[in-house]
């Protein structure tokens, strides 16, 4: 089998350097357009919820007494974090979203801009909505939040879902990074370049 010539390979290169410079180039160029002409920009806002007992307070003879929050208490809201999860996406709360927001989008549709998670282990929720107009998605993550938490007081009979912050309007689009895009675009020039 015959020894690479690292030599020889350097000498080709060397000898190819104007196509590999121009290939490069190309595909920078080819990434900035897409990058700042081709990608649609989309917006994200969200907001997060924590899950608490009810701070109903009881009522004993003439004083009033304020229940605490216990470690089952704590317990039931990460197990409801699940039901919950899946209750944010469900069609009742999104057909109300779109009836009372009056916008013009499927449930399946609106269902797919919608992100539920858990925090860290938390008892906290974080609902994202994803959409190409920026105050869209703030009002569809607010009116999601405020739906959700009355469909929870009516289904469980409890206050348990409190707003911890609420969705605002962004500004800088999260899916557009041209500084990203180009550097793929001349890592693919490069590779193009080379197996040429």
């Amino acid at each position: 089998m015959e020894e690479l010539d690292l030599k020889k390979l350097i000498g080709i290169f060397w000898n190819k350097r104007l196509h590999i410079i121009v290939i490069t180039l190309v595909a920078i160029i080819i990434g900035a357009v897409y990058s700042f002409y081709f990608v649609t920009p989309v917006y994200e806002s969200y907001s997060t919820l924590v899950l608490v007992k009810d701070t109903a307070k009881t009522t004993t003879g003439e004083d009033e007494v304020e229940q605490t929050i216990t470690s089952s208490d704590l317990g039931l809201a990460q197990n409801l974090i699940g039901t919950y999860s899946q209750l944010v996406k469900s069609k009742s709360i999104l057909r109300k979203t779109i009836n009372n927001l009056g916008i013009n989008e499927s449930e399946t549709t609106l269902e797919k801009k919608i992100t539920v998670k858990e925090i860290d282990d938390t008892e906290m929720l974080k609902i994202t909505v994803r959409d190409e107009d920026p105050v869209q998605a703030m009002r569809v993550s607010n009116e999601v939040t405020s739906v959700f938490a009355d469909t929870v007081s009516d289904i469980y009979k409890i206050n348990n879902v409190y707003v911890v912050d609420t969705a605002e309007e962004s500004i800088v689009p999260c899916n557009v990074n041209h500084i990203r895009d180009i550097i793929i675009f001349f890592a693919i020039g490069i590779v193009i370049s080379v197996i040429y």
